[in-house]
């Protein structure tokens, strides 16, 4: 059983982003369940995940809007391969208006 969440930081607040939006894709694109990040901006969905291609859209334009800044971002959209042999996937977003990281954290 593979499981995915995330954890996404304003870089420049230097705290949790509270209240993004973000949806999780199969391969295809086609949406599998959405969420809003929680007050330490994470989030973990209940879905089960084969082995395969999946995405995470961020709706970072949404979300600084809301804040009143700036951003070049309409969406980060992170496409990961996942391994079913794996337990988890945990992929965490260091967000600015305009740069952002990702890695696969535990």
């Amino acid at each position: 059983m593979t499981t995915c969440s995330t954890h996404v930081l304003d870089a420049v607040a230097g705290r949790p982003a509270v209240g993004l939006a973000v949806t999780l894709l199969a391969g295809d694109g086609t949406p599998l369940e959405a969420a809003r990040t929680d007050a330490d901006g994470r989030l973990r969905w209940d879905t089960v995940l084969g082995t395969g291609r999946y995405g995470l859209r961020f709706d970072t334009a949404a979300w600084f809007a809301t804040a009143g800044v700036p951003t070049v971002h309409a969406a980060v959209h992170l496409e990961v391969l996942v391994d079913a042999d794996q337990p988890h996937y945990h992929l965490a977003l260091l967000l600015s208006p305009f740069a952002y990281t990702t890695y696969r954290g535990s």
